[in-house]
């Protein structure tokens, strides 16, 4: 027999996604971190280190918010299968976010400051997003994943050469990114115009700028 969930149920669970993404090491990754033992850094310097901190201060941010546009999205989400979509695709970026975390321990690094900020706006965002159309949510998903990608790219050209765990973390990441964009498309998402991106990116700058020493 399946259990129907209250409201006070729905809140309880809200209220404890919002504590496992905000609280450092709370995240409970469902996938081994891509940094296995295997892979080991070069040396690295304290301005390399430091270095490969902020950039992987900024992944783990972007993973913050894309838990909150997720479950804004997921709350508003007008079709059962989307919302499962969305709570599919939440669950992967827990997992980004776990590993984020732990790189940013070996690094000697911590999360941003600005965290709790960033989650309400995004979670306003996708809640937003949602409430419009589901067309329109997952079409900001895709548009989203599209744009993390291209900053896990970059991201992967900026790091120190000998910081292999980072680099092998990322490119993980930007494959999982790359296939929530897809399926969100293919579940009929809307290809959002280039002025609509170009605002997002002047958006994602703010964050990036602000992060990478907060």
């Amino acid at each position: 027999m399946t259990r129907q969930y209250s409201r006070a149920d729905d809140l309880i669970h809200q209220f404890d996604t919002v504590l496992r993404t905000l609280v450092p090491r709370a995240a409970q990754p469902s996938r081994p971190s891509p940094a296995t033992d295997e892979i080991q850094d070069e040396s690295l310097d304290d301005e390399q280190r430091r270095h490969a901190a902020g950039l992987m201060r900024i992944n783990h941010t972007g993973e913050v918010c894309a838990q909150a546009l997720y479950q804004g999205q997921g709350l508003t989400a007008k079709l059962p299968e989307v919302r499962g979509q969305m709570e599919e695709a939440a669950q992967e970026e827990v997992d980004h976010l776990a590993w984020c975390d732990a790189r940013l321990q070996e690094l000697d690094g911590r999360t941003s400051l600005l965290n709790p900020l960033f989650y309400a706006a995004s979670f306003g965002i996708g809640a937003v997003a949602g409430a419009v159309g589901d067309r329109v949510s997952l079409g900001f998903v895709a548009a989203t994943e599209e744009q993390v990608g291209r900053h896990l790219d970059e991201h992967m050209e900026k790091l120190p050469p000998g910081d292999r765990r980072s680099r092998a973390v990322l490119r993980q990441m930007a494959i999982d990114e790359a296939h929530h964009a897809h399926q969100a498309l293919e579940a009929g998402g809307a290809r959002f115009p280039a002025p609509v991106k170009v605002g997002m990116t002047l958006m994602s700058k703010v964050m990036t700028k602000s992060v990478y020493r907060l």
